[in-house]
């Protein structure tokens, strides 16, 4: 992505009097200042809109950036100074994620109890997966769910950062409710770029290079440059800070502020590389150190990775127009909100599902663990599973999972297939087919999923 044109600003101060008067008493005008900062529009677009009769673009501009610099939200950093409007539409956003994310949709059992855990394994991953996609990671869906199920080891690159986001993941909900260090920053970027820099001196420790730049992918120009090193020290002291702190006299919102820390990472760039993976970590734990409980069972990055885009532009709109973050908050917000909707879905879809494993719970002596298997190879019926696919899947040890396969064995509805001395794999058994071809004939159990129908909704695999 280019650097984006400096918008041109005439002051407030060089229009006349009688100007003034006529631009705030015409009714166009005013609707048009008014949607542009609503939309929250950057200069690439206000200079096409249609403008009233009389008014060029430079004018509009200008008013809207005005009552934007009128917000009373301003932080500093450093020595650098940061603000942010509140559109009513951000406003209705952090509103409706205040009802839904936090402590109270708990109590109306969004997510069942016994799913609880499966769910966060499968949420786990695919946040795992898609931060390190965002950052180029290349591996398909289906491999990178495989070796985290099957805690293969990583084989090249890409895996490894999909296993690392995946461990530093686990190590944040373990620590979400300690302050944020210096330390322990740098034990999450360690954690997250193991074996994945070119230089491994890199891993865990701030740079020491202002030869860091963010360049475009395409004609390698740069985009962004971050502050020198001798002001990290200082930034990032302020930044523990801000983190930290319950409340400094003023009240901020607590999705707010997880957007401003995830900006901040970008913006001060401390790292060599991995900066973007360590600022979606840092947003993670705020939030669920600020209590958004189903901060654990979103999938973030999978939106971001399909509006990468977007991110970008979040990110160079702020640092280019004065630092006004309201650009990243409302790109930030937008994303958890889609995100809300998708896990929503994806819970739905998962009680349509239990209703059809409810079939094969009729079975005797079938658990619900067991009812889960036969219907995976109902779906697949050329699917071999080992002990360690069905430990990973189902969040269960290896000793129940060898005991569920056991007991669907001993009845003849899997069989067992040797893979090798020590590892053997379970398909269907001479059972299967004559005990549910006709008794599930009717029932639409879902065989495979399509790439062209894929929609938000199925972020969660």
């Amino acid at each position: 992505m280019r650097e984006l044109e400096k918008p041109i600003l005439i002051s407030i101060n060089e229009f006349s009097h009688e100007r003034l008067l006529e631009l705030v008493t015409n009714p166009d005008f005013n609707h048009l200042i008014n949607k542009i900062n609503e939309e929250y529009f950057y200069w690439d677009k206000v200079k096409y809109m249609d403008m009233p009769e009389g008014v060029n673009p430079i004018e509009a501009w200008s008013f809207a950036k005005f009552r934007r610099l009128q917000s009373p939200y301003k932080i500093s950093m450093g020595g650098y100074k940061f603000g942010w409007s509140l559109p009513a539409r951000i406003q209705a956003i952090l509103h409706f994620l205040d009802l839904n994310i936090g402590g109270s949709l708990e109590t109306r059992s969004l997510i069942a109890s016994d799913d609880k855990h499966r769910y966060l394994i499968s949420s786990i991953m695919e946040e795992a997966i898609a931060s390190s996609q965002i950052e180029g990671a290349v591996t398909t869906h289906k491999q990178a769910k495989d070796m985290l199920r099957k805690r293969r080891n990583p084989r090249n690159r890409s895996e490894q950062m999909i296993a690392n986001n995946y461990q530093t993941i686990q190590r944040i909900l373990e620590i979400k409710d300690q302050k944020l260090t210096t330390q322990k920053l740098l034990e999450v970027h360690r954690l997250i770029t193991t074996d994945t820099l070119d230089n491994h001196d890199e891993e865990g420790q701030f740079r020491r290079s202002n030869d860091i730049n963010v360049v475009d992918s395409v004609d390698n120009e740069i985009v962004y440059r971050p502050p020198i090193v001798d002001e990290l020290p200082k930034l990032i002291e302020d930044l523990c800070d801000f983190f930290n702190e319950e409340n400094n006299g003023e009240f901020m919102h607590p999705i707010i502020k997880g957007c401003i820390i995830h900006f901040m990472i970008g913006f001060i760039h401390p790292f060599a590389d991995g900066n973007g993976r360590t600022a979606r970590a840092l947003f993670y734990w705020y939030l669920l150190k600020k209590g958004y409980w189903l901060t654990e069972y979103l999938s973030i990055s999978r939106l971001i990775l399909r509006s990468k885009v977007q991110y970008a532009k979040a990110y160079l709109f702020t640092e280019t127009d004065d630092n006004d973050l309201t650009y990243f908050i409302s790109y930030q917000v937008r994303t958890m909100r889609l995100a809300f909707d998708s896990l929503r879905e994806y819970i739905q879809r998962k009680i349509h599902e239990k209703r059809q494993v409810s079939e094969f719970l009729k079975l005797d002596n079938v658990n619900d663990r067991q009812a889960l298997i036969l219907k995976w190879i109902y779906e697949e019926p050329s699917l071999l599973l080992t002990a360690k696919d069905v430990e990973a899947r189902l969040g269960v040890s290896n000793q129940t999972a060898r005991s569920d396969l056991r007991g669907l064995l001993q009845d003849e509805f899997l069989a067992e297939i040797s893979i090798n001395k020590k590892t053997s794999a379970y398909g269907k058994g001479r059972n299967f087919d004559s005990e549910f071809k006709n008794q599930f004939r009717d029932i639409p159990f879902r065989t495979r999923r399509s790439n062209t129908n894929e929609n938000q909704g199925k972020l969660f695999e």
